[in-house]
């Protein structure tokens, strides 16, 4: 199993992060089989394309929420890091206060 787990949706309360406020949380490693992916569906032409981060983030973004990682942004990435059998990526995390 690549995920822990594969949502259609997020969990967690809307945090309203701007792309800056996420460039400005340290990457740090996350093992992909701890991730809880927030999107069911991925478009096959932007995983094998090479200039798939061109317009965005280097990093995928994690929201930690009561006790799971849930990857918003970044699937794409994930999976192509699955795929040359890696089992972690760098990836900005925000952790969330509980409700």
């Amino acid at each position: 199993m690549i995920f822990k787990a594969v949502r259609d949706g997020r969990p967690y309360p809307e945090h309203e992060l701007t792309m800056k406020e996420w460039a400005e949380i340290p990457p740090r490693p996350v093992r992909l089989d701890q991730l809880v992916t927030t999107k069911r569906e991925l478009a096959l032409d932007r995983l094998l394309a090479e200039d798939s981060t061109f317009y965005g983030d280097l990093f995928p973004h994690v929201v930690q929420w009561e006790g799971g990682l849930y990857l918003e942004d970044g699937l794409h990435r994930a999976l192509r890091a699955a795929l040359q059998q890696r089992t972690t990526i760098h990836a900005r995390v925000l952790a969330l206060p509980r409700g």
